[in-house]
């Protein structure tokens, strides 16, 4: 009997250090997989060629040797109210993030220009640019009436083409009255604003972008653009989505350009219930270039 007990006693421990096992194993799955969506996905078959994180020291500039700001307003097309400065108090890092602030003040830039609203718009023209590879940004989006923030790509040849010849790849682009849903698309020439090859991509059970960040990215090669949401891919554009008479112009290097901007044609402009200021936050941006075996 006392024999019989004790090993009763042994295999109620063991079944307790199994338990204990399971959950010690559960939670460091949990913790990986934690880690891996923290740091985004590592797509196989892709080498990391540029890069920027933003883990500078809290209020700082951004990376000068990576970025050029677009400064101004009325110069973009797309009749935004805002006004797009250089300022700390619209651009900066916080936290690991870059942080592009857009603001409700009276401003009145150099060139003498009032708007009643600013933001940042940053891009990495003259600093880099890449034709084909993966491009993606991990980014926390705002969501109100009049905003638009936007991850996107133009053709490196713009001050020669002009734009749409020199090409447009939006990798993310987000109107604020849709919080559930952000929109990829490409213009070329012919395909433009209303005629832009756009689809849209929709978390499911009305989640809300701006409440978690998101990994936006596009796999782009020479006949086809594929584009994804935290790793699910919702859409390939390739010249036959073109109509006769239209140009596939994404076979030259593009920069990338990133920007919160308030109001204009697409978004509406902001109403009584916008809170200003919105932010747009950014983990990361990163480019790889496909590997060949």
């Amino acid at each position: 009997m006392i024999l019989l007990s004790r090993l009763q006693v042994r295999a109620s421990e063991l079944r307790t250090i199994n338990v204990l096992c399971v959950v010690i194993l559960v939670g460091l799955s949990a913790a990986a997989n934690a880690q891996e969506r923290a740091s985004g996905p590592k797509p196989g078959g892709w080498k990391l060629v540029w890069n920027d994180e933003f883990n500078r020291p809290n209020g700082s500039a951004v990376d000068l040797s990576k970025w050029v700001f677009d400064i101004g307003a009325d110069v973009w097309g797309n009749q935004e109210l805002e006004y797009y400065t250089s300022r700390p108090q619209n651009v900066f890092i916080q936290d690991g993030n870059l942080v592009i602030r857009a603001q409700r003040e009276n401003y009145k830039g150099p060139d003498g220009v009032s708007k009643n609203y600013t933001s940042g718009r940053l891009k990495t023209a003259g600093k880099f640019s890449q034709a084909y590879g993966r491009f993606e940004a991990r980014i926390k989006i705002p969501t109100a009436q009049g905003t638009w923030p936007a991850f996107w790509m133009l053709g490196d040849d713009i001050e020669k083409a002009g734009w749409p010849a020199c090409g447009e790849i939006d990798i993310m682009e987000n109107i604020g009255k849709e919080p559930s849903t952000v929109h990829g698309s490409i213009h070329g020439p012919g395909y433009t604003g209303g005629d832009g090859i756009e689809a849209p991509y929709t978390l499911p059970e009305k989640q809300r972008l701006a409440d978690d960040f998101h990994i936006f990215a596009v796999e782009w090669e020479p006949n086809a653009i594929r584009f994804y949401v935290d790793g699910d891919l919702y859409v390939t554009r390739t010249r036959s989505d073109l109509r006769a008479g239209w140009k596939w112009v994404f076979d030259h290097p593009f920069f990338l350009l990133l920007n919160l901007a308030v109001g204009g044609d697409w978004p509406g402009n902001p109403d009584p219930g916008t809170v200003f200021p919105q932010t747009m936050l950014v983990d990361y941006v990163r480019v790889y270039q496909r590997v060949i075996p």
